[in-house]
């Protein structure tokens, strides 16, 4: 799944491409991928990019001085860039069932396709005249690499809370944009368990945990900004240290990295260097086996 990094590169790369451009069409080709009917899409036609911005893991495209088409990848979607579009067909584009899901053209030809691969379809596009008006967009919690998110913020934020840390990481309401990969390393920077309670850290753990947000979402961050978007995936797949490592090495400690598998997910660690050498019972609900 694209997560605040993969987002704010393509948010980055799109307004350099789609710099003094304006929106010819945009095509709608899935018949799940568009959930609002007001403004149409049509509202997008003939209307300059402004910008191209990020909240959270939404993309957010701002067409003259409003519409704003808000985009949510999900876990499988990408966009990618196509230099030159054909004539666009008599009666407009049709949706289909391969994984094109959107197209946006402009005015000279050139544009952005989005994807999603696989049978389960949720990516997300959105046409509102404010963007808080995309419920996921208005449930959104701090941003991490934003001004606001200090440590002090941090530790409001976790005060009280009986969620696990991997849980609170990756609640979109108190932190937008980190997902499953990079809550495994940000626990793995921080030496923290994933099934630690985020209300019982000590101020020790709360400021390693803090810096571990920030170092790793910026480093990830200054990484894709220097990487073609066609290697952002790849390269985000090299830099981890634990998430998808299960089996290979802990490459500060050298302990054999462990996997706990869920219905739907895994997560990714390193018992020595987070759980005191102990091992995570691979179920939902386990307790540290003792």
């Amino acid at each position: 799944m694209p997560e605040l990094p993969e987002v704010q590169a393509l948010a980055e790369r799109i307004a350099e491409l789609s710099e003094g451009r304006t929106i010819a069409r945009v095509e709608v080709l899935s018949v799940q991928v568009l959930k609002t009917f007001d403004p149409p899409v049509t509202a997008l036609h003939g209307l300059p990019v402004s910008s191209v911005t990020r909240h959270g893991k939404f993309l957010d495209l701002l067409a003259g001085d409003g519409p704003h088409l808000v985009l949510h990848l999900a876990r499988a979607g990408w966009i990618r860039h196509r230099a030159a579009y054909p004539p666009p067909k008599p009666g407009g584009a049709r949706p289909g069932r391969g994984p094109l899901a959107l197209r946006i053209v402009l005015d000279d030809g050139s544009g952005f396709d989005v994807t999603e691969q696989g049978t389960t379809k949720r990516l997300a596009a959105y046409v509102v005249t404010d963007p808080q008006l995309v419920p996921g967009v208005a449930r959104l919690g701090a941003d991490p690499l934003g001004p606001a998110f200090t440590e002090q913020r941090l530790a409001e934020l976790t005060a009280g809370q009986r969620h696990r840390l991997k849980t609170l990481l990756t609640d979109q309401t108190v932190l937008a944009g980190i997902g499953n990969a990079y809550s495994d390393e940000i626990l793995h920077e921080a030496r923290l368990s994933p099934y630690a309670l985020a209300s019982a850290l000590t101020p020790e753990q709360l400021t390693a945990l803090y810096g571990a947000i920030r170092q790793t979402l910026g480093t990830a961050v200054a990484r894709a900004h220097e990487s073609a978007v066609t290697d952002l995936k790849a390269e985000k797949r090299a830099a981890m240290a634990v998430h998808g490592r299960a089996g290979e090495r802990c490459p500060r400690c050298g302990d054999t990295v462990r996997s706990v598998n869920f219905a739907d997910s895994s997560l990714q660690y390193c018992p020595t260097c987070q759980t005191g050498g102990r091992t995570l019972a691979d179920r939902r609900l386990s307790r540290l086996l003792k």
